[in-house]
């Protein structure tokens, strides 16, 4: 191979790469071992022949060169390819390149056992690997494990030859076109197995593809759904998660008897010579593609598009309520996080509490917009989905399957992982009932389990309150499956708002009072959190009770009141939210100190840049209403989100449509009047009331008078329930 030509392609590829928003994650790298490696990839995509080599080539500082299909060597792409460092499989002399570049080290390479692309992503039927391609089904190919018995074969003899046979060693030098101080006999071949995971995968027309016809004269339905489907995929941006399974070792396949006697024989051996461990090379070449395969796929790394599709494909009913199908999904998303063994997006990594109030982040939208497209389903006026069933069944083409139904494809990829599709399939078989109260479950012992975590990492014995301050609460109410979501506010925790919970749960309501992430704990903790940690929280506590009850409110104290707020405005209104209210709500601080908290936290991110510590105010002094509950030291970091939560509240106030109720304060200290009266104005609800009381604190929930409020929350609650 032309080193130079190799070299300049390769600086070719990277200028290319880096135009491309094409974001590669490398996973468990240190799994590559010494020594001559062969990569066996999965295989999806054209690019892989290119740019993974790249990457590969990054990691160990040796060429790693491709072994790839015939059809790809044709004109200019051919020559482009040949001088990245690909070979054909066609090629007369392959062999004996690849097993003398494993020999000296001066190459590892990539092999792809499905053969060729696997455009389908089906690779498993009836349990087994088998191949979907477009020219019918076959085995995974034994190359890559071949390939590598041959190469420790040879190192093997040659090791042997050197002194019993000095001719045959010779020989076998010149057969390789080896030197004698080339041969690497300490070396050792492994095969790593690699998974390729793409998220989110989508085909579509770009550049690239509208480009095609300049240049190409009636390109092939095959072509434009290569370019479309690989044009998107560098053009938009999409995540390429890399990771590489631990090695295997193929020096231990040789010790069967048989083989060693080969290995040690005084007669020549050729490639292709009849040797009598023909058969037993032969039966380990197939353990091992069984390994390699099955250490591949079970590496796919799983996203939402896999979840969704696979509901989809496998729902009882060609009619699906969006909500019930992201709350499966939901479920299936929080069992995921729980598994070892099983690999994730990022994406999954986190509470997914947004599939069941806005989906802010699109995954069900973005899903379900290419599914659409697809004609896979529709929606009808009441946004019901709609299969297609003769659609999502259709799998004819296999050279155009990933346009007309990417549905499928998602499903494929994630079929070897049995533990997961068992679970997806005993979900989308389960009764709403059944969901229903699988999310109030698991999300109840979440709050528990979480505050118990958090507490026993930020405990402080001078500060932290006892556990039953800090712990979320359910409190039961009647029959009648009325709830209220009641949200306690900054510094403080549940226990803040347990009167006027108790006075509720006397009325018949349900109530859930969730723990705010950072709050219930000690300070450090809080300054850890931002203002998007508190909103999980809150919608955690709303998916709770949502799944519990018929009929649901939605209120808070202080910061919780803005949070309260805020998911208001980002719950649909048929979602069943009934009311708000929200109890002294702080679009702007009356302390004074909270006047200097954006240039403070300006001034302490510096003093870090710089290393400064001692330059750092972490905290200032609290001195709390309440201090059995309020933390003393207030984090300066705290009461920067606490703009920011209402920064981006403030203009979607005019989205809140149900009833409202404000209460505030005449002389309340910490939030002023005049904010809370913007926030009643800027309220687009036509039923809403401002209340006012002249209580001379912030806390008005607790402590002489409190009742009233409690019987002004109650009225407007009876009111609209």
């Amino acid at each position: 191979m032309n080193r130079f030509a190799f070299r300049s392609t390769d600086l070719a590829i990277k200028a290319i790469y880096d135009m491309t928003r094409t974001r590669v994650h490398l996973h468990d790298e240190a799994n590559i071992p010494d020594g001559s490696v062969i990569f066996a990839v999965n295989h999806f995509t054209r690019i892989e022949t290119i740019f993974i080599p790249i990457h590969l080539q990054k990691l160990t500082g040796i060429p790693v060169w491709t072994l790839a299909d015939s059809s790809l060597f044709k004109g200019i792409v051919g020559d482009f390819i040949s001088e990245a460092g690909a070979i054909s499989t066609q090629d007369p002399h392959r062999d004996t390149l690849m097993v003398k570049s494993l020999l000296t080290g001066a190459a590892h390479w990539v092999i792809f056992p499905e053969g060729q692309m696997v455009k389908t992503k089906k690779i498993m039927e009836n349990g087994e690997f088998f191949i979907h391609a477009s020219k019918g089904k076959h085995r995974p190919h034994t190359g890559a494990a071949t390939l590598a018995l041959r190469t420790e074969f040879y190192r093997e003899r040659l090791h042997a030859m050197q002194e019993k046979r000095p001719e045959e060693f010779t020989r076998l030098l010149g057969r390789f076109g080896l030197e004698d101080e080339e041969a690497h006999f300490d070396g050792m071949t492994s095969i790593v197995p690699v998974n390729i995971t793409y998220y989110p995968l989508r085909a579509r027309e770009s550049i690239i593809s509208r480009l095609t016809g300049s240049f190409m004269e009636n390109p092939s339905p095959r072509t434009v759904e290569e370019l479309m489907t690989e044009g998107a995929m560098l053009l938009d941006g999409v995540d390429v998660d890399v990771r590489f399974a631990k090695p295997l070792k193929i020096r231990p396949y040789l010790k069967n008897p048989v083989v060693a006697w080969d290995i040690a024989s005084s007669d020549p051996i050729d490639f292709d010579d009849p040797i009598n461990s023909r058969e037993v090379l032969r039966e380990a070449s197939y353990s091992l593609m069984q390994a390699y395969m099955t250490a591949i796929y079970s590496m796919t790394m799983v996203n939402h598009d896999h979840i969704f599709s696979w509901l989809i494909m496998r729902h009882e009913s060609d009619y699906i309520d969006p909500m019930d199908l992201k709350a499966r999904a939901f479920v299936v998303a929080d069992w995921l996080r729980k598994q070892i063994g099983i690999h994730i997006h990022t994406s999954l990594e986190v509470s997914q509490s947004h599939l069941l109030t806005d989906d802010r982040y699109a995954k069900f939208s973005n899903i379900m917009q290419v599914a659409e497209e697809k004609g896979v389903v529709r929606r009808d006026d009441e946004g019901w989905i709609i299969r297609n069933p003769h659609r999502l069944c259709d799998t004819k083409d296999f050279h155009t399957l990933r346009i007309e139904n990417p549905l499928m494809v998602m499903a494929n990829e994630v079929e070897p992982l049995t533990a997961l599709t068992s679970l997806l399939d005993q979900v989308a078989m389960e009764s709403s009932v059944q969901i229903r109260r699988r999310i109030s479950g698991l999300l109840l012992k979440r709050g528990n389990d979480d505050f118990k975590s958090d507490y026993e990492t930020y405990f402080d014995k001078k500060e932290s309150k006892g556990t039953a301050i800090g712990r979320p609460r359910l409190l039961n109410g009647d029959e009648r499956r009325i709830g209220v979501l009641l949200v306690h506010g900054y510094m403080a925790a549940p226990a803040e708002v347990k009167g006027l919970a108790d006075y509720l749960q006397e009325q018949g309501y349900w109530v859930y009072l969730p723990r705010l992430k950072g709050h219930g704990t000690s300070p450090e903790d809080l300054a850890e959190r931002t203002y998007l940690d508190w909103v999980v929280s809150v919608e955690e506590g709303y998916a709770l009770l949502k799944n519990m009850c018929d009929t649901l409110f939605v209120g808070g104290f202080s910061t919780g009141a803005g949070l309260a707020l805020d998911l208001v405005t980002r719950i649909p209104e048929k979602n069943g939210v009934k009311g708000v209210f929200a109890v002294a709500p702080p679009m702007k601080l009356q302390d004074y100190s909270s006047r200097f908290i954006p240039a403070m936290d300006t001034w302490n991110t510096l003093m870090r840049r710089l290393r400064i510590d001692r330059g750092v105010k972490a905290f200032i002094e609290n001195r709390p209403e309440n201090p059995h509950i309020n933390y003393q030291r207030n984090p300066v970091s705290g009461i920067r989100e606490i703009d920011r939560l209402m920064d981006q509240l403030a203009p979607k106030l005019g989205k809140i449509e149900v009833p409202a109720l404000i209460v505030q304060s005449a002389r309340d200290p910490v939030v002023s009047p005049t904010g809370s009266r913007k926030i009643f104005e800027r309220i687009a609800s036509t039923e809403k009331q401002y209340r006012l009381f002249n209580f001379p604190r912030h806390g008005i929930l607790l402590h002489e008078g409190c009742e009233r409020v409690y019987r002004a929350i109650g009225e407007f609650l009876n009111d609209h329930r």
